[in-house]
């Protein structure tokens, strides 16, 4: 199916275009942006902001231009958003590497919870989850372990409700190819 069929059902609210939309489109908007930022972590934040506006304004989408391009317009004015945030906060700016670091010294021992889990053969996943990045794993952790709705999770992190559907289904495909990649 071509590209056009998949935005004209993404137009009438089909998940699956989205998820296809999303997942053809990650790497060229990621790429892109990354090159710019040439930080990891805001590059992630903008690619999931982009989508998030992609989605919500996909219905003034213009067929006349190519998909892609359109992306890459809407992450270009996201960049520039966050800059403009970025300028007017106080803020301290960390390398990844010291981001990676940061993350290697969360303590991985296993609470009491965990030892449940474990006792349900859940463990192996517990332990896939813990690959995602800190703030997948947190959406995934407010969604399928403490049960809260979509809405719910938008306020807990303070984050537009679409941010917070990209983030899962982002979160849910990364999760699938750590499974995968263990097989």
């Amino acid at each position: 199916m071509e590209i056009n069929a998949y935005i004209e059902k993404a137009k009438k609210g089909d998940q699956v275009a989205f998820t296809y939309l999303l997942d053809h489109y990650w790497n060229e908007v990621y790429g892109f942006m990354l090159k710019r930022t040439e930080n990891e972590t805001d590059t992630e934040d903008i690619a999931i902001e982009t989508f998030s506006k992609a989605f919500d304004k996909i219905a003034t989408y213009n067929p006349e231009f190519q998909f892609n391009t359109w992306l890459i317009a809407i992450a270009k004015n996201v960049h520039i958003d966050m800059l403009r945030k970025k300028k007017s906060n106080v803020f301290v700016e960390i390398t990844d590497e010291e981001d990676q670091l940061a993350y290697y010294v969360a303590d991985t021992t296993p609470s009491v919870e965990d030892a449940l889990i474990i006792e349900q053969n859940l463990s192996r996943l517990l332990q896939f989850i813990k690959e995602l990045k800190p703030h997948y794993q947190e959406v995934i952790q407010l969604r399928y372990f403490q049960e809260m709705s979509y809405q719910e999770i938008s306020e807990q992190l303070n984050e537009p409700l679409s941010n917070v559907k990209i983030k899962l289904l982002r979160a849910k495909k990364l999760l699938a190819e750590i499974i995968e990649s263990k097989k």
